[in-house]
């Protein structure tokens, strides 16, 4: 196994160079417009899609745009199950094309361009494809993503993360705490903050990595309690469901901090690819977050308030 992964290890390793960095991300982060952090990012690598005078949803966008081509690139350098993992780790730019796909339908939001998945495509050129949301739905449900439950954005959106972090943590053991961590953050959110009760489908498939007693709690102290190792660090020394939010950068740093421990020794294998995407991901994180701190007028990157 270790000769097929030379070429895609290596190329994970070298990815590494385009990552902005936390020290030049707080320099965006510092900027006293959003223009003036476009024009500090044009000649990074997140500057390619980047226009003077852009919207900062558009700026963000371009940001996850750099990432998507970083994985996309990374992708085709990897052995099968590499790849596989890529596309996992990837998941949510599909999410986000299909939340979008569906706004349009239901008139609730403005059509926008879809990121471009390529290989990194779960089931994106069929759902694309449809023209309803009863269609969608069903789509959904003869793909690897699941029936969602129900049909409007919020319930699918809400349905394809869960089963992307369940199917992550189900192929990825390098990634099952960051997986499990995730998750337990969005039931938080959307249970006892957003007041969404998660549709019979997803509840069941959240239930496989965060077990039936805490999908079931309700209050948000019983989940929290109820949460089992994997997924509780995510959320430990946060007593209010409204102070999640804060437990977001901690997720991401925790991310980061594995994913560089991943990369470290000359294992060949999945390893040192997952840690490079966590990373990169990261890092894209960091400078959407410096880019809506920039558009506020500038501030620092360490209190900032991102929902990934």
């Amino acid at each position: 196994m270790g000769a097929g992964w030379v070429a895609g290890v290596t190329r994970a390793r070298a990815m590494l160079s385009r990552a902005l960095g936390r020290e030049k991300a707080a320099e965006v982060a510092s900027a006293p417009g959003l223009d003036d952090a476009v024009r500090c990012l044009s000649a990074t690598a997140y500057g390619h899609d980047l226009l003077p005078g852009a919207s900062l949803a558009d700026a963000q966008q371009a940001v996850g745009a750099t990432l998507l081509w970083h994985l996309r690139v990374l992708a085709g350098w990897q052995p099968p199950r590499g790849a596989n993992a890529l596309r996992l780790l990837a998941s949510g730019f599909e999410i986000a094309n299909t939340r979008d796909h569906l706004r349009a339908l239901t008139g609730s939001g403005a059509p926008r361009a879809p990121y471009r998945l390529g290989t990194l495509a779960t089931a994106w050129p069929r759902l694309a494809r449809t023209r309803s949301p009863q269609e969608l739905r069903a789509a959904l449900a003869a793909s690897a993503w699941g029936d969602p439950g129900a049909g409007s954005p919020a319930a699918v959106a809400t349905g394809m993360r869960v089963s992307a972090t369940v199917r992550t943590a189900a192929a990825l053991p390098e990634a099952v705490r960051w997986a499990a961590g995730r998750l337990a953050l969005l039931v938080g959110r959307e249970v006892f903050v957003a007041h969404h009760p998660m549709t019979p489908a997803s509840a069941r498939r959240a239930g496989r990595l965060l077990g039936t007693a805490a999908v079931t709690a309700t209050s948000y102290p019983d989940f929290r309690q109820r949460l089992p190792a994997t997924a509780r660090w995510a959320v430990n020394g946060v007593e209010s469901a409204g102070d999640l939010w804060q437990a977001e950068t901690r997720w991401w740093d925790r991310v980061e901090e594995d994913g560089r421990e991943l990369l470290h020794g000359a294992r060949l294998g999945s390893a040192p690819v997952v840690g490079a995407v966590a990373v990169l991901s990261t890092d894209a994180w960091r400078v959407r977050g410096a880019l809506e701190l920039a558009a506020r007028g500038g501030g620092r990157l360490e209190v900032m308030d991102v929902r990934a």
